[in-house]
């Protein structure tokens, strides 16, 4: 595991720079995730090490495989200065322990719910789980291991994760990309949903 997260790190650093800050939480019962924070002009990237230390398990499998499965870590990126982003840390942290804690497969088109927000005064609770390989490229681990992704999180108003659970996170992103949505503005009302 230790040398899975040295590659992920890696390759984190390697796409993002140098980390300015870093945070850890280990929660009873779970391995320690670090959220790393990534300083890029006015953007700030919050990205978590540690979710990909083994791989995500099928809730249903009588047992859980400790080789094959997805892996994959998590990258939020807001802008700088509009809020408190960093009291996410934590949150993060709990969202990347949940395949761990809840048995749970993050991947693209997943919501993920905290019941709180983000951090403090923000206007969401929940995030979308996007396509990977973009700001970040996948990292290829070695034979019959999954390769980790590297999945952005998209913030979610309560009513944007409504109107996702009826129409289903790809008519979410479009109704996004046709009202020029800033997914990274911290302060950011709800795209209208009529």
């Amino acid at each position: 595991m230790a040398e899975i997260l040295a590659l992920v790190e890696a390759r984190l650093i390697s796409a993002l720079g140098e980390p300015d800050a870093r945070a850890d939480v280990t929660f009873l019962g779970t391995d320690r995730i670090e959220v790393l924070r990534f300083l890029d002009g006015d953007i700030v990237r919050y990205a978590t090490l540690g979710m990909s230390g083994a791989p995500m398990a099928d809730p249903t499998a009588p047992l859980a495989d400790p080789v094959k499965g997805p892996r994959a870590e998590l990258v939020l990126s807001v802008r700088g200065g509009l809020a408190d982003t960093d009291q996410v840390l934590r949150p993060l942290a709990v969202l990347a322990a949940s395949p761990q804690v809840e048995g749970l497969i993050v991947a693209p088109g997943a919501s993920l719910d905290l019941g709180e927000p983000l951090w403090t005064g923000a206007p969401f609770t929940s995030v979308l789980v996007a396509e990977g390989g973009g700001l970040v490229e996948d990292l290829e681990l070695d034979e019959p291991m999954d390769p980790v992704r590297f999945l952005p999180l998209l913030p979610m108003t309560h009513n944007e994760a409504a109107w996702k659970r009826v129409r289903g996170a790809q008519e979410l992103q479009e109704r996004w990309l046709t009202h020029g949505t800033d997914l990274r503005d911290p302060l950011r009302t709800s795209v209208p949903l009529d």
